[in-house]
């Protein structure tokens, strides 16, 4: 492993058995779920938080309290409808008060299945959460199941407070991260950085596209998210690499192409705070 991503990997902080914290806390849940705790609001990204989904089993199954680390939660974003970041199932475990942020053109599947309020945001647009803005800004992303919604309706996110948080959703390299890293000065970036086999159809980003899009967006810090987390079942599958090697490999090329970016590698449950 290179020196710098060893150093970079064992400065990671696990935060959340700590309730003093003052700064912006950002908790790796599983798969594309992160916690954004900042200026007294609590958010969740595409939730995932069943122990077992179709044939893919969790890792590490959830506390008894379940996967979040905060017990109560001021909004919901989902970046898209594919069933991995907009898992009905899990959407119905969140209170039913708390609002969901969703890219316009996903607002009607989800309104028909839960009973939350759904605010629907176009690229551009933004909802105001208290001191938090949250920005919806462009993704390049389809892939199987995009019959679901528009080919359009999908979204990253700018969550702006006290820090600037750039939630990727899923996508796929695109010359307006460009664009984000002028107008933005990004303080964490959760970059997807592979899928759930050695495969990836239609629009993701590989470890080295991730590491590419560092030097377009330019944050201080990166958390690689959307890799392992969920394995089928079976013992079989613990041998095979790919569920755990993409944030190492990640980690690896932005030591030389962003060397400036300090990127953390969280497992399910770490955080970082800043």
């Amino acid at each position: 492993m290179d020196k710098r991503v060893e150093e970079r990997q064992n400065t990671r902080v696990d935060l959340r058995t700590d309730k003093g914290h003052s700064g912006t806390v950002v908790t790796f849940v599983g798969h594309a779920t992160a916690c954004i705790e900042m200026d007294g609001q609590a958010l969740v990204t595409d939730p995932l938080l069943r122990d077992r989904v179709w044939h893919l089993r969790r890792d590490e199954p959830c506390a008894e309290e379940g996967c979040l680390p905060v017990d109560e939660l001021t909004a919901v974003i989902v970046s898209h409808l594919h069933p991995d970041h907009a898992d009905v199932s899990s959407l119905r475990s969140i209170p039913s008060d708390v609002p969901l942020i969703v890219p316009k053109g996903t607002g009607g599947y989800l309104r028909t299945r839960l009973p939350h309020h759904v605010e629907s945001v176009a690229i551009g647009e933004s909802y105001q959460l208290g001191p938090v803005k949250l920005l919806a800004v462009p993704a390049a992303h389809t892939g199987p199941g995009s019959t679901l919604a528009p080919l359009s309706a999908s979204a990253g996110f700018m969550i702006q407070g006290s820090h600037t948080v750039y939630f990727a959703g899923d996508t796929a390299l695109f010359d307006g991260m460009e664009d984000l890293g002028n107008g933005f000065a990004i303080d964490l970036a959760l970059l997807p950085v592979w899928g759930y086999g050695p495969n990836l159809r239609g629009e993701h980003m590989t470890p080295r596209d991730a590491a590419q899009s560092l030097t377009m967006l330019r944050p201080k810090m990166a958390v690689p998210i959307h890799w392992g987390t969920f394995r089928p079942v079976g013992k079989v599958w613990s041998r095979f690499a790919f569920f755990s090697d993409p944030p190492y490999t990640f980690a690896g090329y932005a030591a030389h192409l962003a060397p400036d970016t300090s990127v953390y590698i969280l497992q399910p449950g770490d955080s970082v705070e800043f």
